[in-house]
């Protein structure tokens, strides 16, 4: 083995230590985003034990093919105006949930910008159930 191959497999060693690294702090990074994306799952759960109102904002259809207990269904389009069909002020601690979150994300924005204050996006109702307590 001449130097110059030497170096090569020096350099080539300290490179595999570089990728390595990185590698393991991408992993570390993509840990810490599932155990975020849990986390408003878990909260849900906490807000619904504290006596939120739960409000499925899937359609009719999603709604009767499962659904969380004790949830009212009100598509996402509808739920500012048909809180006030179950007694909801805009002070009330509410949880929101859909199939995925994307909805109950569009759900939650709508009651904030209508003034609403304790809403909550628990995300989708599959991910919910996975961290029911």
């Amino acid at each position: 083995m001449t130097l110059l191959t030497a170096g090569k497999v020096k350099m080539s060693g300290w490179v595999l230590m570089i990728v390595a690294a990185v590698l393991v702090a991408g992993f570390f990074v993509m840990s810490q985003t599932r155990a975020n994306e849990t986390s408003r799952e878990a909260r849900g759960w906490e807000l619904i034990a504290q006596g939120a109102l739960l409000v499925d904002v899937r359609t009719p259809e999603e709604f009767a093919s499962g659904h969380l207990e004790n949830a009212v269904n009100i598509p996402h389009t509808e739920t500012v105006a048909r809180l006030s069909e179950y007694g909801a002020n805009k002070n009330q601690s509410i949880v929101v949930y859909c199939r995925s979150g994307n909805r109950s994300g569009i759900a939650e924005g709508l009651l904030v910008e209508h003034g609403f204050t304790n809403v909550h996006n628990a995300g989708g109702y599959e991910a919910i159930m996975k961290v029911k307590p």
